[in-house]
């Protein structure tokens, strides 16, 4: 039996939205307008140029640690370390420029180290076979207390003769001039940029790489992904160092938005970086997770914190929201789960 074409493109129209409906990304998407729409009625404040700002360049920190988060949760790992991981580079980043090196040799020091901290997670995980949980959270001490003998515990605020470059690359931002007759004099922040350009990476990586097949095979089935000839070590090695280097860019792109390094710098940024990927579509039980999650989610914490404080709300509820988040969000996948086994 035909059909004709205007009923083939129809159906093939509602499958595509029934899709796109049915996908968590796109309700945390609806979710973020919304929030942005009642907060432009509700407050003078959320919508001017300044306060938007801040809260790109106060999300892409998290964000960028979210793309290498969810990689980690594709595979059906975790990564617990990540906070404690851009302190460390943070601190290796201005203690080596501080010592008089140009901007680059400080980069490349301090994601030297977030990448040497991925490699012993990695390597323990992978091919040592310990848990995930276990080997991140005593990274997660490890890390910090390295942070604070390298700089003493003491605040880090010499940066050197660099220190106007690494600055302008963490705290400025770029197309001020471009953007002024849309009312964003401004510009966009740098590491919002930064989170764009490894955005589209990591998407392209995940969608259409074979590594990006093997860590959602992985995830899906370690041992149905081994039997098939998939690097199930290596790969998940290479998710712990991505994960590890997202983390040390956010870092070094700290210093130059803070200008200065304390130890407790990242001190609880695991929960809103694990919190930013599920949120988004990364599933913890492994097998789900995108890019477009990781930023969306990301963004979605921000304005919800943001939100708070110009309502005058106690931050201290920023915690309840993001659970609640974390909580309803894998609720809903796991009752999406059990819709489609029955």
């Amino acid at each position: 039996m035909s059909i004709s074409i205007d009923e083939a493109v129809s159906k093939q129209t509602h499958g595509t939205l029934s899709g796109l409906m049915a996908r968590q990304t796109f309700w945390v998407f609806v979710a973020f307008a919304v929030t942005i729409l009642l907060m432009s009625l509700a407050s003078d404040v959320f919508a001017t140029e300044k306060n938007l700002y801040n809260v790109f360049r106060n999300f892409a920190f998290v964000g960028i640690m979210a793309l290498g988060m969810t990689a980690v949760i594709i595979t059906g790992g975790i990564d617990l370390s990540v906070g404690s991981t851009l302190c460390l580079a943070a601190i290796v980043t201005s203690m080596t420029m501080g010592a008089g090196y140009s901007v680059e040799v400080g980069i490349i020091a301090g994601l030297a180290a977030s990448i040497a901290v991925g490699l012993v997670n990695g390597g323990l995980i992978a091919y040592v076979g310990m848990p995930s949980f276990v080997v991140t959270l005593g990274m997660l001490s490890v890390a910090r207390s390295l942070a604070q003998v390298i700089s003493n515990n003491q605040i880090v605020y010499q940066l050197g003769p660099d220190a106007n470059a690494i600055m302008a690359l963490g705290g400025g931002s770029s197309f001020g001039a471009l953007l002024s007759p849309f009312g964003a004099s401004g510009g966009i922040p740098n590491p919002a940029l930064v989170l764009l350009v490894l955005a589209l990476v990591a998407g392209f990586a995940f969608r259409w790489t074979r590594w990006g097949r093997h860590i959602f095979a992985i995830g899906g089935n370690e041992n149905a992904a081994t039997l098939t000839g998939v690097p199930v070590k290596a790969i998940k090695l290479s998710v712990y160092v991505v994960s590890a280097l997202m983390a040390g860019i956010a870092g070094v792109l700290e210093v130059g938005w803070l200008g200065s390094v304390t130890v407790n710098l990242g001190t609880g940024m695991e929960l809103q970086v694990i919190a930013a990927s599920v949120i988004g579509g990364a599933n913890l039980a492994g097998g789900a997770g995108t890019a477009f999650g990781a930023v969306i989610g990301s963004a979605l914490i921000e304005v919800i914190r943001n939100s708070l404080i110009l309502l005058g709300i106690p931050t201290f509820w920023q915690g309840t929201f993001v659970g609640c988040f974390i909580v309803v969000a894998v609720l809903v996948d796991r009752i999406r789960a059990m819709r489609q086994s029955n």
